[in-house]
This record gives structure tokens, sequence and C-alpha cells, in this order.
């Protein structure tokens, strides 16, 4: 089971230690804030890096690939973050 707790800066999987970037684990607050919503590249650039992103900037790909990659060793065969191809990424606990 994963738990987010943001105000301690700490994301854990049953009760262990989740280990994230800064970054990482504000995507991972951002998007769980949101569960079942599309957030766009552009929302959670804003969200994140606090700013608007350059046409060419990919961190929040590159930032969500990392993070599924932990997410995925962590809790195997569970899909939290899904991509929707051209617009952004969904956050679905369920699936």
């Amino acid at each position: 089971m994963l738990e987010i707790r943001p105000d301690e800066h700490a994301a854990l999987v049953d009760g262990r230690p989740l280990s994230l970037t800064m970054r990482e684990l504000q995507l991972l607050t951002t998007l769980a804030a949101n569960p079942q919503r599309i957030l766009t590249r552009e929302e959670l650039y804003a969200e994140v890096w606090g700013r608007e992103p350059r046409n060419d900037d990919r961190s929040v790909d590159v930032y969500v690939s990392r993070l599924r990659s932990k997410l995925s060793e962590a809790l195997p065969g569970q899909s939290l973050i899904h991509t929707h191809s051209g617009i952004g990424y969904r956050f679905s606990p369920d699936g």
C-alpha cells in the first residue's frame, strides 16, 4: 500500500520509506492529489517546477519514467501512473 506524506517529505510502501527525490515526490503528490484526472505536462511542470516549460523540455516525461520505475519495484504488478498520449498523465490507484 502506498502512503504519501507530503508534510513529512515522505512516501511509504507498506510502511517502508520509498527513496524519492524531492521532484519525484512533488510529482507523485501532485498526481495523487488529482486521482483519475488527466494532468497535462504543462500543468505538472507548472506545479512541480513552478514555471512554464520550454517547448522542447521533456523533464516531466523523464521524472514520470523514474517515478514509475521506483513504484513498480516497490509495488510489483501495480500500475499507478497512466499515460494519455499527447495529453499528459493520470494517477489511478485502481488501475
